[in-house]
């Protein structure tokens, strides 16, 4: 007979899964490969690089030891990934709960009481029981199975939050230190120009005093003395400033955190002439947003599951007498066996209102991952488009640069010749720093994009 039963229930349960569970839609399609690697193919057709396999620690491939130790320091100290990794154990703690409300419950208690019936004329009596009390909820439609998904999907998703924090903090972390170094070149590029503008004044002021250049010489040579002191002084707050803001992602006071100055940028390496698409499948965000999808059509099962009636198991025993000595023997057992049945009749259509929101609410997170995915597309074809732009425009002011300096190196013979003017020389000085400044920039650019685009494929270039 109890088989019997047990099977009947197995197999209403699994009736039941089929009738309020609810398959989530299909994950989002992506095409065979990006639109612009065809851009970056012609950019690199000119010249063949070996391509690197990206590392799982993928920003090795910058080659730079103080950014590899400075990653390691992130993981340990960030507190926003602490803050994730809790969101993490209390997800997986929801999960538990879940599983263990598919359980039998089992409880027991000892009470005791004495009491006196007005009247009765036999005085004050003693009761003491000692019971124990088992019941379990059968799942037959499936909400409890339901509940424990969602949970699940909701745990994997804090999974991916935390891997997808994670990788966000560390691409953080690499341009900040990217831009901290760009911002140490500039400091010592205006460090020169400060040098020269100062030499240039001094020569000014010789000429000035001698009788051969004008007062109005010897102004413009102070004019542009003074601003590029001033974007000296710029150039170290910007680079303080990071700095700081590198001390809080690793966990620490700006006060208590220094890094030894650089006097090179590091090399982007080089980027495959072919990326495929399903690269994204790797991104930790998508993968939480899909879960998130999975969790919220588990929610609709759950609504749709209390339009049907619970039936819930229930077991008594234990030992009733009037005194503690004799409590447990035979004639005081008592026990009991029973089930209940419950079903709404009428609830002014708060079931069907539950069902509609959960299926409104499973639409708003199918919509938010279609957008992801398409968001995701966007930022590799931009950083795509990027990173091969920006080498072809690095190269051309590599060439503007070597122009500017030697106008400058022929204006300034000039100038000591007497044959031109000194605002010749503050042109081809202004013109010199002015290119310098755009390559320097052009290559932070250039980092910032290859930094990002191996953020966006979740730090590979081939799929795992």
């Amino acid at each position: 007979m109890l088989l019997r039963l047990t099977l009947l229930a197995s197999a209403l349960v699994l009736c039941g899964c089929a009738i309020t569970k609810v398959e989530p839609p299909a994950a989002a399609a992506a095409p065979a490969q990006f639109k612009e690697t065809g851009l970056w193919q012609r950019g690199a057709a000119r010249q063949e690089a070996v391509q690197e396999t990206v590392p799982d620690a993928w920003w090795l491939l910058f080659k730079d030891p103080v950014l590899e130790d400075l990653q390691q320091r992130l993981v340990v100290g960030n507190e926003n990934l602490k803050a994730s990794a809790a969101q993490v154990a209390s997800a997986r703690a929801v999960v538990d709960a879940s599983r263990t409300a598919m359980l039998p419950t089992l409880s027991a208690g000892l009470s005791g009481t004495r009491s006196d019936a007005a009247g009765n004329g036999s005085g004050p009596a003693n009761s003491l029981s000692l019971s124990a009390t088992a019941g379990w909820e059968v799942d037959l439609w499936g909400r409890l199975s339901q509940a424990s998904s969602a949970a699940q999907s909701n745990y994997q998703a804090s999974n991916n939050d935390l891997a997808a924090a994670r990788l966000s903090a560390q691409a953080l972390l690499t341009q900040s230190y990217f831009s901290m170094r760009a911002a140490e070149m500039q400091q010592a590029l205006l460090e020169r120009s400060v040098a020269a503008y100062q030499r240039s004044l001094e020569l000014t002021e010789a000429r000035y005093k001698g009788g051969v250049a004008s007062r109005s010489d010897m102004l413009q040579a102070q004019t542009q003395l003074r601003n590029a002191q001033s974007q000296l002084i710029d150039a170290g707050t910007q680079r303080s400033q990071l700095e700081h803001a590198i001390a809080v992602l690793l966990g620490q006071p700006p006060s208590a955190f220094s890094i030894t100055r650089s006097a090179a940028l590091p090399v982007p390496p080089a980027v495959p002439k072919l990326l495929p698409s399903t690269l994204l499948q790797r991104r930790p965000d998508i993968a939480a947003s899909q879960r998130r999808v999975a969790s919220a059509y588990a929610q609709i099962g759950i609504a749709d599951a209390a339009f049907f009636p619970s039936l819930s198991l229930s077991a008594n025993a234990g030992y009733r007498n009037s005194s503690l000595s004799d409590l447990v023997s035979a004639p005081n057992l008592f026990w009991s066996l029973g089930s209940s049945a419950a079903q709404a009749i009428f609830d002014g259509g708060q079931r069907r209102q539950a069902s509609a929101q959960a299926r409104a609410s499973a639409e708003v997170v199918s919509a938010n991952y279609r957008q992801l995915v398409l968001t995701a597309l966007q930022e590799v074809e931009d950083n795509l488009l990027l990173a091969d732009q920006l080498q072809q425009q690095t190269k051309l002011q590599q060439e503007a640069l070597a122009a500017a300096q030697r106008n400058l190196e022929i204006v300034m013979d000039q100038y000591r010749a007497g044959t031109v003017s000194y605002l010749n020389v503050v042109t081809a000085q202004n013109a010199a720093l002015t290119s310098e400044i755009s390559l320097l920039n052009a290559r932070n650019r250039q980092l910032a994009a290859v930094n990002l685009l191996l953020k966006n494929i979740a730090g590979r270039w081939t799929p795992a």
